[in-house]
Order: C-alpha cells, then sequence, then structure tokens
C-alpha cells in the first residue's frame, strides 16, 4: 500500500468528524403573531414534532431554539431581549440514517448557518431559587401508573390543546413523558393541574413565574400530580417575558401591564403559596450557573 494512503485516510476521517451534522434540507420563515383562536383550532401548531424523516418546529422563538439547540434551561441562556418577540417556523428533512437525538446538533448548524449564531460558555455565580424539600415532606401524589394498553406517546409530537378555560377546562398535551395539563379559571385565579411532571419540569415552569431562576435541590425522582394556582398578575408576568401576550386573551385576562415577576418577600405571591402547598419551598441562594452567552445573532434568518 503506497505510504500516503493511510494519511489520506486519516485526514478524510478527521474531516468527517469535524464537519456538523445538519438538516439535508430547511424551510425557515416567520411565524408571525400568537393567534389563540388559531390555537384552539388546531390550525397553529406550538413546539417541536420529530418523525423518522422530518423535524417540524412551530411558533418558537429565537430563544426557544438555542435553549433546544443547546439542551439547556431558559434561565442559562443570555442574550438581546428580542431573542423571545419574533417567532418562526421550520420545516426540515433529516439526512439518511439520522437519531432523533442528533436534532440539538443539528440546529446548533442552522442557527449558525441562518441566523449567524455565535455563543461561548461561561460559568457564573447567579442569585437563583433552590427548590428544596419543606418540612414535613412532600405533599404530592404520584402520577397514575401508565395504561399498558394504551398507545404510546409520540416522541416530541408537538403541543396540542382543546376546551375552553372559561368552560370546564382547557387540557394542554404534550411532550414526550405524556403529560396533560387541565387549566380552568375561577375568581380570577387559574389552577394549573398536572398529570404526570417530573420535578425538572416543574422547576422548568416555576422559573417562568418569579424573579431568578430555580434549581431542583430537592432529590426527589419520578413524576407527580402537580396542582399550581397562579393569579393573573402570575400568568400576565409569564406572558410578557415570553413575547406571547396576546395569547393571553386565551385565560380572558386582558392585555399585559407592567410589573415584575413574583419575589420570596411577597408572602402573598400566589406562585409561593402554591409551591408552599406542595410540600416544597422556594430558597433564594447563590449558585454557579453554565450558561449560553450568545455574542451574535441576527434578527431574520438567510434566504431559503
Amino acid at each position: 500500500m503506497p505510504k500516503f494512503i493511510p494519511a489520506l485516510l486519516f485526514a478524510a476521517g478527521l474531516a468527517a468528524a469535524q464537519t456538523p451534522l445538519s438538516f439535508e434540507v430547511a424551510s425557515v420563515k416567520p411565524g408571525g403573531p400568537m393567534d389563540p383562536a388559531a390555537i384552539m383550532a388546531g390550525k397553529m401548531r406550538i413546539g417541536m414534532k420529530i418523525d423518522a424523516a422530518r423535524v417540524d418546529i412551530g411558533m418558537l422563538s429565537l430563544s426557544d431554539l438555542i435553549r433546544i439547540a443547546y439542551k439547556v434551561k431558559s434561565y442559562q441562556i443570555q442574550g438581546p431581549e428580542w431573542m423571545t418577540a419574533e417567532r418562526f417556523n421550520i420545516s426540515a428533512k433529516l439526512p439518511d440514517g439520522a437519531k432523533e437525538d442528533q436534532v440539538p446538533e443539528m440546529l446548533q448548524t442552522l442557527l449558525a448557518e441562518r441566523f449567524k449564531l455565535a455563543i461561548h460558555r461561561q460559568s457564573k455565580e447567579q442569585n437563583v431559587y433552590a427548590l428544596i424539600v419543606a418540612k414535613g415532606g412532600p405533599k404530592m401524589k404520584p402520577a397514575e401508573p401508565e395504561d399498558p394498553k394504551a398507545d404510546p406517546v409520540p416522541a416530541a409530537a408537538g403541543i396540542r390543546m382543546s376546551g375552553d378555560i372559561q368552560g370546564k377546562g382547557m387540557v394542554v398535551a404534550g411532550g414526550a413523558n405524556g403529560n396533560q395539563t387541565k387549566m380552568t379559571m375561577n375568581n380570577g385565579m387559574m389552577h394549573m393541574e398536572n398529570s404526570k411532571l417530573p420535578i425538572t419540569g416543574l422547576v422548568e415552569m416555576l422559573s417562568r413565574f418569579v424573579d431568578k431562576p430555580a434549581v431542583d435541590m430537592t432529590e426527589l425522582k419520578g413524576e407527580y400530580q402537580v396542582g399550581i394556582d397562579l393569579s393573573m398578575e402570575d400568568l400576565r408576568n409569564v406572558a410578557r417575558a415570553s413575547g406571547m401576550g396576546g395569547a393571553m386573551m386565551l385565560a380572558g385576562a386582558g392585555p399585559a401591564p407592567g410589573g415584575a415577576p413574583a419575589e420570596a418577600s411577597d408572602p402573598t405571591s400566589s406562585i409561593f403559596t402554591s409551591v408552599a402547598q406542595l410540600g416544597l419551598k422556594l430558597e433564594p441562594r447563590k449558585l454557579p450557573i453554565d450558561l449560553i452567552i450568545v455574542d451574535h445573532l441576527e434578527k431574520l434568518p438567510t434566504d431559503n
């Protein structure tokens, strides 16, 4: 064998290893404003759906896309505030033989190519809320066991909504674990009842309603039935922060005025009261957090 052949093979293998994964083809289009009526009618898709050959993403912000691409929580991303405002629809074809767990890396490539995303990583000590077990222990019921005869929950199936939040309640279904959230309104409060929520999901939910990131320090495993009561002010704050103020009409809350997320020093905040009723506590602490720092990002993608 000529001496240069092994060197060529090594170089080819090294180049292949360094080539980032990417979608075979992808269409990226602005999603426009959130339309509650279209969502309820099933005409506006929210979230990400993956099948054997395609990835379909509906009405996600650039902040959402970065979170999925780099497998981090929302509070771990630092960048311009407008990242949460504009929403996009993406339809992409997977390469032959691609696996679902490779989609985040392909999304990284898409963000770099189409939105010119550049990031760096940094660990920084931050003020957070540590979610801990309160005295007396947790008061949540374990999730009901799965029915072995039920159809399996499709992976990454996106979010589906049904019902009427002002009537018998609206059900939001979606996610790989099959959790369903039923939302009802009563006396100006929204009650959210989750059928199958892991603690990681609870922490992600709580982080949207409080003024600092929530971090799981409960050491609790498994999935639980979790009920949370939220005031209209809590709902307006999270809608405004996520760029979904218009969608608050789903809750009959009207436009989202100014305001700040709840703080632990406010004993009347509905979110801290709800957490206490679960036998848990949000305790202010300082902890090192791994961050994704956005150095550059375009507001609009390059042409399809």
